[in-house]
């Protein structure tokens, strides 16, 4: 199995430390990953501020970056959706085509390709577990409120297969953060306003870790949770995984 690691702009830029975690994750569960260096961003940014087609070279040159590889794996379901959905708009090459069905978000490779639902290890912490619109409503990696009140999906699995860890119910469970990209800059209050709710539901019943699988999000979140000096921290759910395998 070949397998590409796409490292987002904004992990690149700002947490290095979760493509690391991700890198390693892949590496306990067995899967060498490659990292192209010839890597840029996948164009999202440029496409959600109405620029799609100043995009278009960017879905090109990423096509040409990951083409050979079985699987590309990222630590980020907003980015593989992007990927998935709005690479429609290249020529549906053979190559396009392959690296559209090929790219993954890190939680849905865990538990689609590899099939583990549980891992080993202890993470005795009050965790509260943001998913992001892509990675729910876009990629289906959880239950969604609205059409069920059974709590479940990918990452809540994995989760939950660790000791020690109590997972945060909260009142509304699968509510947006608010940050959509270019949206916390064209509409900054409410943006900011959807994620001071957003982080009020996680005080409100006890969060003690604050985790998803979309970096973007928890980005968000976080600057909320400095801003307020809340004693929350916020952990991307590759930093979780992997440092549960390293005590493992």
């Amino acid at each position: 199995m070949k397998v590409a690691l796409f490292v987002p702009c904004y992990i690149d830029q700002f947490y290095p430390q979760v493509g690391i975690a991700t890198l390693q994750l892949l590496e306990k569960l067995g899967v060498q990953a490659h990292f192209p260096a010839q890597q840029t961003c996948c164009g999202q940014p440029l496409a959600n501020s109405g620029c799609e087609s100043d995009a278009l070279p960017i879905y090109k040159h990423f096509v040409e970056t990951f083409s050979d590889y079985d699987y590309v794996v990222a630590p980020s379901g907003s980015c593989v959706y992007h990927v998935r959905k709005h690479f429609d708009k290249l020529d549906q090459t053979a190559d396009v085509q392959h690296v559209r069905g090929a790219a993954y978000d890190l939680i849905d490779f865990i538990s689609t390709v590899l099939k583990v639902d549980a891992l080993p290890g202890a993470f005795p912490h009050k965790v509260g577990l943001h998913l992001s619109c892509h990675g729910q409503r876009g990629l289906h990696q959880a239950n969604e409120s609205e059409m069920t009140p059974v709590r479940d999906g990918q990452l809540s699995r994995l989760l939950r297969s660790l000791d020690g860890i109590e997972l945060t119910q909260l009142n509304r469970n699968d509510e947006c953060c608010g940050f959509g990209g270019t949206f916390c800059v064209s509409e900054a209050g409410i943006s900011a306003r959807m994620g001071q709710d957003r982080v009020a539901d996680h005080v409100r019943n006890g969060t003690q870790v604050l985790t998803g699988s979309d970096m973007s999000c928890l980005m968000h979140l976080e600057g909320i949770v400095r801003r307020a000096k809340l004693p929350i921290k916020v952990m991307h759910a590759a930093e979780i995984l992997n440092g549960v395998l390293v005590n493992a």
